[in-house]
């Protein structure tokens, strides 16, 4: 500690003035070091306040009435935290510059010049900005609460696009290696699909809502081209209390196995233009009995084979009113 009681050397002897104006020197060497103001100070004298301990040093500017807090000094992590906020260094010309804590911009931009870009701790390119002039649409990322998932969305005008652009050949991949991904809208709208936003393009439509259907619309005099099979899965239908009830919707392509005397009962879910199909296994010699909504090739009810091991096959076709005979295959063998 070094602190005199004044800094003006008084007539005297010289070994008594040099041994004031010793005191002088390092106390003006030490800044003024102590645990309290020394009585030496006029304004605008600097002064290290030890008071706080080794991690609390106080650098202190006396403004003639006041001492005014600089920075605290911790002595023992040899760092500074200076008090005011508004204090600026040469952030320029420091070419490794860190932070000790985070960045908070105070409601201000921080401006990155084109083709330039934010790197990981490697010093690779991890974000890299490029920019159009006088643009006036840009992105925006706003973080979720519990129970939902941040967002990327598209700022600017009131109706804007959000272009995800591979490089090359490379694909837009969705989802991670351990789920299944989903595609799915946000809210009660239905999920288009298209090409060249919609220009000379066929789209999938699916619709939102209960009981929603699924489009394929082809442009123009395109087709549906399927490259491999496609097929409807078969599903079986049962019968109870002699009666068999079918879902078209849900099973159009059908198979019953016997095991009583039965009638088919009208089906539900008919949709005009849908095809379906059946098959009949017979598990013993049972009648098949048909609702009038099936209409027959001269208005007759086929006699089913009710054979034990054999296979019936019927394919009707609905009008808007009847389900219309399309063919019959009767009496295959079920092997």
């Amino acid at each position: 500690m070094s602190q005199v009681s004044d800094v003006s050397i008084a007539n005297q002897g010289f070994s008594a003035f040099r041994t004031e104006l010793n005191n002088i020197l390092g106390a003006i060497n030490s800044s003024h070091i102590g645990s309290s103001a020394p009585a030496s100070l006029a304004q605008g004298s600097l002064w290290i306040d030890t008071s706080g301990g080794a991690t609390g040093w106080i650098l202190k500017l006396y403004d003639g009435s006041d001492h005014i807090a600089l920075g605290t000094i911790n002595s023992t992590a040899n760092t500074v935290d200076w008090t005011d906020s508004s204090v600026t260094f040469d952030i320029v010309n420091d070419t490794s510059p860190q932070l000790g804590g985070n960045l908070d911009t105070n409601s201000h931009n921080i401006i990155i010049d084109d083709a330039h870009f934010i790197s990981d701790e490697n010093n690779n390119e991890q974000i890299i900005f490029q920019t159009t002039t006088s643009a006036v649409n840009e992105l925006e990322i706003t973080n979720g609460a519990t129970g939902n998932g941040p967002i990327l969305g598209a700022s600017g005008e009131t109706n804007v696009d959000l272009h995800i652009k591979p490089k090359g050949s490379g694909k837009t991949v969705i989802g991670s290696a351990g789920a299944s991904a989903y595609l799915t809208t946000s809210g009660t709208y239905d999920l288009v699909l298209d090409t060249n936003s919609g220009t000379n393009s066929g789209n999938i439509t699916i619709t939102d809502g209960a009981n929603g259907d699924i489009d394929i619309t082809t442009n123009g005099t395109g087709k549906i081209k399927f490259n491999d099979l496609a097929y409807i899965p078969q599903q079986a239908l049962t019968s109870s209390s002699n009666a068999v009830a079918w879902d078209t919707q849900a099973k159009p392509n059908a198979y019953h196995l016997t095991t009583e005397n039965t009638t088919f009962s009208a089906p539900t879910n008919a949709v005009e233009g849908a095809f379906i199909c059946l098959e009949i296994n017979f598990d013993g010699s049972h009648t098949i009995g048909w609702n009038t909504v099936f209409e027959f090739a001269a208005s007759t009810e086929p006699t089913e084979t009710a054979t034990n091991g054999k296979t019936d096959l019927h394919v009707f076709r609905y009008n808007g009113a009847v389900w219309q005979e399309v063919g019959r295959t009767m009496n295959l063998s079920e092997s």
